[in-house]
């Protein structure tokens, strides 16, 4: 028995001494999207600060294609040896295993979570034109007006999409999806009159906002955004309504949770610095350091909101 305890004790201060040594070598950040996306800036500037704070580089490595999975697959197969860490999103990590049985990895089974980064709140934007300067009148003209108004998204499946059907499903409204080949050409077509609203990341369409050349109707995320403060959150008029799409840090399975312990204060201290905290608001997004436990929860949370808004909408991925 002794020998079984003096054993555990030199496993736990070996494990100790190993973490306070973390890192001796440059980190690999992988990003599952390609260069210049939002995504891709948030990865950027918390590795760029969490270099700076750990005293080794901690290096990109985009490796986007098939919607995140080629990049998620990899950071999934690496070594646990907190030498390869991931951003995942939302969309990674809770909506692709929601519509795909035939993913290479499982977000809960082949990763830890080691901290949220940043909940970007997706906004409502309309064509001006539209009769409408609130959610409350929106859901009041597709009750009085049933199947005449459009919402456009980035295609079936992805989360604009689900951020609609969620609305109809909980505002009991007919709006009609309208799936496009990317966000852009939808919001196109909202400043052009084919169709009436749609779901985008605030960056995306601040300037079209200020332009007068789209109305911000509503914010999905469960509070006001700090990027858009007098612009309402949906849940304000629509009770249990959460749509943002978010980014976390996760870890291959069996990295040592004081690699993760370590990974999770440099990341919360890194959110923190006013450079980091100003930087994110102004593209539209909100802070949101976490425990691991956090952020496990708030998958849980998110695949049961998705889970329940797929079935109802009938939504299938071939």
């Amino acid at each position: 028995m002794k020998r079984h305890v003096l054993a555990g004790v030199v496993v736990m201060c070996a494990g100790s001494v190993f973490a306070q040594a973390y890192p001796t070598k440059p980190i690999r950040m992988v990003i599952t999207y390609p260069p210049g996306g939002n995504t891709d800036l948030v990865g950027r500037a918390m590795a760029a600060k969490l270099s700076e704070q750990m005293g080794q580089p901690v290096v990109v490595d985009n490796r986007g294609g098939a919607g995140g999975v080629m990049g998620t697959m990899i950071a999934a197969q690496a070594a646990p040896d907190g030498y390869t860490i991931m951003l995942g999103t939302s969309a990674g990590m809770v909506v692709n295993p929601l519509l795909s049985s035939k993913l290479p990895y499982d977000a809960h089974r082949d990763f830890l979570p080691v901290s949220n980064v940043i909940i970007v709140p997706q906004l409502l934007v309309t064509n001006p034109l539209l009769p409408v300067k609130s959610i409350k009148d929106l859901i009041a003209l597709a009750k009085a007006k049933p199947g005449t108004l459009n919402a456009g998204s980035s295609g079936v499946g992805t989360p604009n999409h689900l951020g609609t059907e969620l609305l109809k499903a909980l505002a009991n409204v007919n709006i009609v999806h309208v799936p496009y080949k990317g966000g852009a050409q939808a919001l196109t077509d909202v400043m052009g009159g084919q169709i009436q609203m749609a779901f985008s990341s605030i960056p995306a369409v601040m300037q079209h906002i200020k332009a007068g050349r789209l109305t911000a109707l509503g914010v999905g995320s469960a509070k006001r955004s700090a990027a858009l403060p007098n612009v309402q959150a949906i849940g304000e008029v629509v009770p249990g309504y959460e749509y943002s799409t978010w980014y976390g840090i996760f870890a291959p399975v069996k990295t040592s949770p004081a690699i993760v312990t370590r990974l999770n204060t440099e990341i919360i201290k890194g959110l923190a610095a006013p450079e980091i905290h100003q930087r994110f608001v102004a593209n539209g997004g909100d802070p949101a350091p976490s425990t691991p436990d956090e952020l496990r929860k708030y998958m849980i949370e998110e695949s049961a909101r998705w889970t329940k808004t797929i079935k109802v909408a009938g939504i299938k991925i071939e």
